[in-house]
């Protein structure tokens, strides 16, 4: 497995692609725990990443990888873009003058992501945010070097259902307590986009 410039590209042309088709949806979750707004701040901001990625060449994946960073930041509101934000930067530091990523690279820049989301958020995974599916995606990365995207795509669902379970501690979802329970959490379901995503890239689609 190695990912480079155009396949990173197609990654985040491919989660786009399914936030836009889902942010109805995205936005439906986040009026039942949230503000109602992460379905199109979500859009905005990847709609954003594509113009920005069709306007530059890059030289290796860290630069792509620091301009969607920067692109998320400025254009995602609330939590998200922060939170997002910080994930794709770690991603491009991690990703340092890298003109492709294998398999070591890879984990290695995800769990410098989910690191960086956990400090920013002051969130753990279980507390009902994406944290619990970037956690479960570094996890399943992490102990498994030859990736099966259908074992990733299993792991991604258990972890979004799992957030229905959960109580919401941070954010929005931290006012409703107890009512939180039953509703899956909208920062989890978009990173489930992103990473379906990155399923669709590794099976070559």
């Amino acid at each position: 497995m190695n990912l480079d410039v155009e396949q990173i590209k197609k990654w985040m042309i491919y989660t786009n692609e399914q936030i836009q088709q889902n942010k109805q949806y995205l936005t439906e979750l986040d009026q039942a725990i949230g503000d109602g707004d992460h379905g199109v701040n979500m859009a905005r901001g990847f709609h954003e990443v594509t113009l920005k990625m069709n306007e530059t060449n890059y030289d290796d994946v860290s630069e792509l990888m620091k301009d969607v960073a920067m692109t998320i930041m400025s254009k995602v509101g609330g939590a998200a873009g922060p939170l997002y934000g910080t994930a794709f930067l770690r991603l491009s530091k991690a990703w340092k003058e890298e003109q492709s990523i294998d398999h070591p690279t890879l984990a290695n820049g995800f769990r410098e992501a989910v690191e960086g989301i956990q400090q920013r958020g002051r969130a753990r995974p279980g507390e009902k945010t994406l944290v619990d599916v970037w956690a479960a995606v570094f996890e399943y990365i992490e102990n498994n070097p030859q990736i099966k995207t259908e074992a990733l795509r299993g792991v991604l669902r258990d972890a979004v259902e799992r957030t229905k379970e959960m109580i919401g501690t941070k954010g929005r979802a931290a006012y409703f307590k107890e009512n939180s329970l039953g509703h899956i959490d909208p920062g989890a379901m978009s990173s489930y986009y992103v990473f379906q995503s990155l399923c669709d890239i590794l099976e070559g689609n």
